[in-house]
């Protein structure tokens, strides 16, 4: 691993026993309103939430020109060199999208405490048949995946279709897309999907903490 630690941003205590990691996804930063509402969220649970950019994210700061993500290479090393200056009792890595799946690749290698995915890109846009599962199937890290029952990238149907490590539990969003939005006529609320996965992230970490 060659690659420096990123800059985070931090929300909660900065004493907390567990630190959870969250990068963003492919097309967004870290501070948007949904990184926001998640990150704050788990810091009022009493966690140090630290949330980071990948490189080509970070040089959109300061040149504003959008390039598309790193290789893959440079996003696991730069997840790897997050994780190594975190000193922490316990360490939860994920995040939104490419965020998580990239988090998700390394998990079993860092030997983190959990996992936490935002709408987990089960496949690329119309790419239905072509999965991106293969570590998934025995990924030996507690997991907890947030998923919109529409999603673009993995709806309920397919997911539900495919093999995942029993160790990998999914919490579906009613109507919810990518981003976890439902449509209005379906009768539920963009804020309602997003405190129910909040509420099922709270039940996941409060698990991990007594295993």
């Amino acid at each position: 691993m060659d690659s420096e630690p990123p800059a985070f941003l931090w929300n909660g205590p900065s004493a907390a026993e567990t630190v959870v990691l969250l990068a963003h996804g492919a097309g967004a930063p870290m501070d948007t309103p949904f990184m926001s509402f998640f990150a704050e969220g788990v810091a009022a649970l009493g966690m140090r939430v630290g949330r980071f950019e990948f490189p080509y994210m970070a040089a959109r700061r300061i040149n504003g020109a959008k390039k598309p993500p790193n290789p893959a290479a440079v996003l696991l090393d730069t997840w790897r060199a997050a994780i190594a200056v975190c000193d922490a009792k316990s360490i939860i890595i994920g995040g939104k999208s490419m965020g998580g799946r990239m988090a998700s690749m390394i998990a079993d290698e860092m030997n983190v405490t959990g996992l936490m995915c935002l709408g987990y890109p089960f496949y690329g846009a119309g790419k239905r048949d072509k999965p991106r599962i293969a570590h998934l199937e025995h990924l030996k890290t507690r997991t907890l995946i947030c998923q919109g029952e529409r999603d673009a990238l993995g709806d309920r149907p397919a997911v539900e279709a495919i093999t995942l490590s029993p160790h990998i539990a999914v919490h579906w969003l009613p109507d919810g897309d990518h981003d976890l939005k439902p449509r209005k006529a379906s009768g539920h609320t963009h804020e309602g999907n997003l405190n129910s996965a909040l509420d099922a992230i709270s039940q996941f970490l409060s698990g991990l903490a007594k295993a």
